[in-house]
């Protein structure tokens, strides 16, 4: 036992985890968010990445693992490799092989992080939604299948967020406007149907990166059958990508004209997320997507 109980409670983990000859060499803090707290944790020849928070937090870590268990199912990306998960009265963990990890850079790891997406969102389920509910961010994300995208967009992505952020002090005269844009939205799908593509669902750069062999690797999912534009909007929502990326992508799986339309749709989901998670900085941006949307709407008699 050592003085500390973090300390502790990580050997006790790994322990379970890979057998009782483990033993702790190192631990560092690591960058993992601003959710849980991260870990790298080295035994005799071995590196992983834990990632710790207080034992309520156990089922996100179990819909994380459950999300990258099945992006790696698909052959698309890799992942990394789930060794275990647990709680204790006091911690939750998730213990992740580690992957020395870089950002996207040079054109050709666009260009196969692109082919890597494309792949994955051939993975196709039987209707929208999800086996479970999971988490986007800390918020939870409701995953009841339905088999109309819009409605289930409307009803298990706006609809809760917008409520959260009424109780978080968004005033009437905008939760208004944005109740009745929400009636509409489903006329942004009336020429297109969308298949229920498996998505990563939480596609910014952050989460996005290559190994050292240059193999897209992606992370902290929040999976889920959607249309795949969702995951191109996140992406677009906070940049990072290279422009290879955008082109290869749109040449193995062109994007219906009117993406750029439904765009601004998915960005909002994202960006009420980070308004209910991270405060009122992101209040002005919600107001003018939501604004934004509803003109679009009217202009086009929608």
């Amino acid at each position: 036992m050592s003085d500390d109980p973090v300390l502790d409670t990580l050997s006790r983990a790994l322990r379970a985890a890979c057998g009782d000859g483990f033993a702790v060499q190192g631990c560092e803090p690591a960058r993992g968010g601003c959710i849980h707290d991260a870990f790298v944790v080295r035994g005799d020849d071995t590196r992983f990445f834990v990632k710790m928070n207080s034992a309520d937090a156990l089922p996100m870590f179990e819909a994380e693992a459950d999300g990258l268990a099945a992006i790696a199912a698909s052959g698309a990306f890799r992942t990394p490799q789930v060794v275990g998960s647990g709680a204790d009265e006091v911690h939750a963990w998730l213990i992740l092989e580690h992957i020395d990890l870089r950002p996207l850079g040079a054109a050709g790891e666009g260009t196969r992080f692109a082919e890597a997406l494309a792949a994955l969102h051939q993975a196709e389920g039987p209707e929208f939604g999800w086996h479970r509910d999971n988490f986007i961010g800390s918020t939870p994300q409701q995953n009841a299948p339905e088999a109309n995208w819009a409605h289930f967009f409307v009803n298990r992505r706006l609809r809760p967020q917008f409520e959260l952020a009424r109780r978080a002090g968004l005033d009437n005269a905008a939760f208004n406007q944005a109740q009745r844009m929400m009636t509409r939205v489903p006329a942004l799908f009336l020429d297109y149907r969308p298949r229920p593509a498996l998505l990563h669902g939480d596609l910014w750069h952050g989460n996005a990166a290559v190994d050292a062999a240059g193999t897209p690797v992606v992370f902290d999912p929040a999976c889920h059958y959607g249309d795949r534009e969702s995951d191109l909007a996140m992406s677009e929502l906070f940049g990072g990508f290279p422009s290879a990326f955008y082109l290869t992508y749109r040449k193995l799986a062109p994007l219906d004209a009117d993406y750029e339309l439904r765009k601004p749709l998915y960005s909002l989901y994202h960006l009420l997320n980070h308004l209910n998670l991270f405060g009122r900085g992101y209040l002005r941006e919600v107001l003018r997507l939501t604004a934004k949307l509803a003109d679009a709407l009217s202009s086009r008699g929608l």
